[in-house]
């Protein structure tokens, strides 16, 4: 079994830029996060995107779905940033695709060493080797369904909503 993983950015992927104090991207840290994870998964990675979540459009959630639908793997892990996974995991999970579709991300930048990244990365591919097919998030060792997901603002955890 493959793993399709698509980046999408977030703040997985972020760097800190020292002399203009700001965040920003060069390329995504997957395959060092999977190396340093000692990751034994087959995975294929494609980076679809390299945007905060806070950008993204529908014209780009329109390219993970289209990217979801025409991959042949039937388990896929997606990167996103945590402000609107919640929102491309509506759009992938009212599409109805007959796979395994788990976004993951990070509250903390990789590259920071504090990350739960690799965490979350982790358990997202341990859950999409083993949930049936739908879409799901995962964050913290917990995984939502696509219908019954939030973000708490105010605690910065993804938690089960009614």
């Amino acid at each position: 079994m493959t793993v399709r993983i698509f980046v999408t950015g977030g703040t997985f992927d972020k760097e800190y830029d020292e002399l203009e104090g700001r965040l920003y991207f060069r390329d995504t840290h997957l395959p060092e996060m999977l190396e340093l994870g000692r990751c034994k998964v087959k995975v294929d990675i494609r980076t679809l995107m390299m945007i905060d979540s806070l950008e993204m459009t529908e014209t780009d959630r329109k390219i993970i779905l289209d990217n979801c639908l025409k991959c042949k793997e039937d388990h896929v892990v997606v990167t996103h940033g945590t402000d609107t996974m919640e929102e491309t995991a509506r759009v992938l999970g009212k599409a109805s695709i007959n796979k395994t579709i788990v976004l993951t991300g990070a509250m903390v930048p990789f590259k920071f060493g504090s990350s739960d990244g690799l965490f979350n990365l982790g358990s997202a591919l341990a859950f999409a080797q083993c949930l049936p097919p739908g879409v799901y998030v995962a964050m913290n060792g917990r995984y939502f369904h696509w219908k019954s997901v939030r973000k708490n603002k105010k605690t910065g955890e993804f938690e089960e909503q009614p």
